[in-house]
């Protein structure tokens, strides 16, 4: 008797009554169909080494959604071990994924009725923000950036405050998500989380923006030829792996329930931390260009606050999806292209497919947008005087 794997992945919208297998016999032998379902929001794998043992699917750790039986859909996969090789040695293994497909925007799946109310969240967000927190006659901003210019005389000094500052609250309340959403709900934390952490970045990328000059000058290399358009270049493709939140607006901005993916696919492939390898290249090409005691603070302190949240997002993950997590993590790694280089994440053929979707071009436009609005963002910053 063969090896077999198993994946199942359970859907609440359906009942247990439904159960629906995704393999056909062809000749005694057992091949899967190829898969088209939404991303899983359960999912168990388990593999049999001997024929004795028997399948025992357990569900990972999914906090947000309801454990009953009564209410769930099983998709079952089933494998033969030498299926599962062959697939591997042909450079296919992602066709199961046991994570989501990251970057997957469907327009026939779409509604115009939450596009709406995005983007009215989002205009009333940013009237608020300018109310309560950037307009110095009315806001609290001020205030804040000048008990935070209190400790110290040195801009350095202030820039790791503003960033320590922001990361105890950002990755603080990150921690405290599942109980907080137990407590609040998802929506509610969502906004609770964003109303805190967003006036406080923006004070951080004020700051910097606005006193990034203003150290001591450690090199000057910006005569040197080449060297601008090779860190514009850098910078260009920092934010690629910056923004995997693009993934989610509509859950960003709480329209849709806000929920804790597990992606495996995309820029996941090439790191699980697609986040933090953005911020490194970011600072890096900023500290190279600018060159000073300001810059190199600034770098320090971000890079900090993401290699921590490398640990924290690893153990929160492992938290909620248990097992899943484990097989995604054995699949990909921290370090760009680790996990490809020594054989545990085997490219798809279809690969650079999983780019050429509307989010990524939305961040292409989005990056190239603020590249062409530097003038307006530091004009707007040095009007601020924090």
């Amino acid at each position: 008797m063969a090896a077999t794997s198993s994946i199942v992945l359970s859907h609440p919208l359906f009942s247990s009554s439904s159960s629906y297998s995704c393999s056909q016999k062809h000749n005694g032998v057992s091949k899967p169909k190829s898969l088209l379902p939404p991303p899983p929001l359960e999912l168990c794998c388990s593999y049999l080494d001997k024929p004795t043992q028997r399948i025992r699917p357990r569900a990972f750790k999914t906090h947000s959604r309801p454990s009953s039986q009564s209410n769930r859909f099983v998709f079952r996969v089933t494998k033969t071990q030498q299926q599962v090789e062959e697939e591997e040695d042909n450079g296919v293994s992602g066709a199961v994924v046991v994570g989501e497909d990251s970057a997957q925007f469907v327009l026939s799946k779409q509604k115009i009725s939450s596009w709406v109310y995005f983007s009215g969240i989002l205009g009333v967000v940013l009237y608020v923000l300018n109310v309560a927190w950037i307009d110095n006659s009315t806001g609290f901003g001020q205030l804040f950036m000048h008990a935070v210019s209190a400790i110290s005389d040195s801009h350095e000094v202030v820039m790791l405050a503003l960033i320590l500052i922001f990361a105890l609250v950002h990755s603080g309340l990150a921690s405290l998500r599942d109980t907080g959403e137990k407590l609040i709900g998802e929506r509610a934390f969502r906004v609770l989380f964003a109303g805190t952490s967003l006036p406080l970045s923006v004070s951080t990328v004020v700051y910097f923006i606005n006193h990034r000059y203003d150290g001591v000058q450690l090199w000057q290399l910006q005569g040197v030829s080449g060297l601008h358009e090779f860190l514009w270049l850098s910078n260009f493709i920092s934010f690629f792996f910056l923004y995997p939140s693009t993934f989610n607006l509509l859950e960003v901005a709480a329209v849709d329930k806000p929920k804790m993916h597990l992606w495996e696919t995309g820029i996941m492939r090439i790191t699980r931390h697609p986040q933090m390898v953005g911020q490194v290249i970011w600072c890096v090409a900023h500290t190279v260009w600018i060159g000073n005691s300001v810059a190199v603070a600034a770098s320090v302190g971000l890079i900090a606050h993401h290699l921590f949240g490398v640990w924290n997002g690893d153990r929160r993950l492992s938290i909620r999806y248990g097992e899943a997590f484990e097989v995604v993590k054995k699949r990909t790694s921290v370090v760009p292209f680790a996990a490809i280089l020594d054989g545990r994440q085997k490219l798809p053929q279809n690969f650079i497919k999983e780019f050429i979707r509307l989010p990524y071009l939305s961040i292409t436009a989005i990056t190239l947008g603020v590249y062409f609005a530097h003038p307006l963002i530091q004009a707007a910053s040095f009007r601020l005087h924090w």
